[in-house]
């Protein structure tokens, strides 16, 4: 709320003892205002900047569903709106956004790598009849542009990372920006934004949906924070099959010492004399364990421990929920158990 006056300085009055002319109280209190504008505009500018993308964002999806729901056959909203999401961990954002509003079809389901997933005859029939299409983008699904295209799918496309400041890892672009709790709640807010620009009959019940979500998310990162003071700075250390903890360690204020693999699956083993480098890395950082994953090849990981002396931990859950009814079949129980599981091998 604007402050009704602020003192500039302090004057005694005019030598006859009289008030202040009136024009000069106008101009005082107008530049008053000015100056209370002046001071709040970093703050205003960064609202207004949010704004605006979050608006550029909807605009976005509700110009692409309104460019695929013309009179050219393509799908429009009857009963549930027919969704498709990539992979398992989106695909569960997804339907607690979308909740019973919409009909969910994920690609890749629990314990399946994204990376190397060979879609089916069943996907390309899922995209053909798709309303929308969420992907994680930031070159995660490889194989979306050629199966979207042989579908003739009229699906509007929403990247659901749309606004995260992507990260680097090997000279590539990380995709595995869910592991950041705060860019999952953006994630959230997007399928939000999506669902109800396609359906917007339905779109306050995607908002109350998303509103109760996110709420359960950032619960979730606080206890993050919370759980990772338990660890000691100087073993906060990371050690993985493959590069996919990047935007948690940037968050959460660990180190990512290496990985056996790049932040793709698909990517060369390494050589001999770039195991022997990780190996001696991980002895001179003194990791006290390396971490295996759910959804990839961990027989390097075992040699590397081995050779380094360190014990090498459960899979943790990186591109794939576990099993439906397992402690990972969500996002929320995903972080959790793989939090709890860091937590609890470094604090040793």
């Amino acid at each position: 709320m604007r402050p009704r006056r602020i003192l500039l300085w302090r004057q005694s009055r005019p030598a006859d003892g009289k008030h202040w002319p009136r024009h000069w109280i106008y101009h005082q209190r107008a530049l008053a205002s000015i100056l209370w504008a002046v001071r709040r505009l970093p703050e205003v500018t960064k609202e207004i900047l949010t704004m605006i993308q979050r608006l550029a964002f909807a605009i976005m999806v509700a110009l692409m569903i309104a460019a695929c729901g013309g009179a050219d056959g393509s799908p429009t909203v009857a009963g549930p709106l027919k969704v498709v999401a990539t992979f398992s961990v989106l695909g569960d954002i997804a339907q607690n956004v979308g909740g019973d509003k919409i009909e969910l079809r994920t690609l890749v389901g629990p314990g399946i790598d994204t990376h190397t997933f060979a879609p089916s005859p069943a996907d390309n029939r899922a995209l053909a009849e798709a309303a929308l299409v969420l992907e994680n983008g930031l070159g995660f699904e490889g194989w979306l542009d050629d199966l979207y295209s042989a579908s003739g799918s009229k699906a509007a496309r929403v990247v659901v990372t749309d606004g995260i400041a992507p990260l680097e890892a090997d000279g590539e672009t990380d995709p595995h920006a869910w592991h950041n709790v705060a860019n999952a709640i953006r994630m959230a807010e997007n399928i939000r934004d999506a669902l109800a620009a396609a359906d917007p009959a339905n779109a306050a019940t995607y908002r109350s949906n998303a509103e109760s979500y996110i709420a359960e998310l950032q619960t979730l990162d606080a206890w993050v924070f919370d759980e990772v003071e338990r660890v000691p700075e100087e073993r906060r250390k990371l050690v993985t099959t493959h590069d996919t903890f990047g935007y948690f360690a940037e968050r959460y204020g660990f180190e990512i010492v290496g990985a056996v693999l790049p932040s793709s699956t698909e990517g060369a083993s390494p050589s001999a004399q770039e195991v022997a480098a990780l190996v001696e890395a991980v002895r001179s950082v003194g990791v006290p364990a390396v971490f295996a994953e759910n959804v990839s090849s961990n027989s390097l990981l075992n040699q590397i421990a081995a050779e380094a002396g360190i014990a090498v931990v459960a899979s943790l859950y990186t591109d794939a929920l576990g099993p439906p009814g397992s402690d990972s079949d969500t996002y929320l129980k995903m972080m959790q158990y793989n939090v709890a599981t860091i937590v609890r091998e470094l604090s040793k």
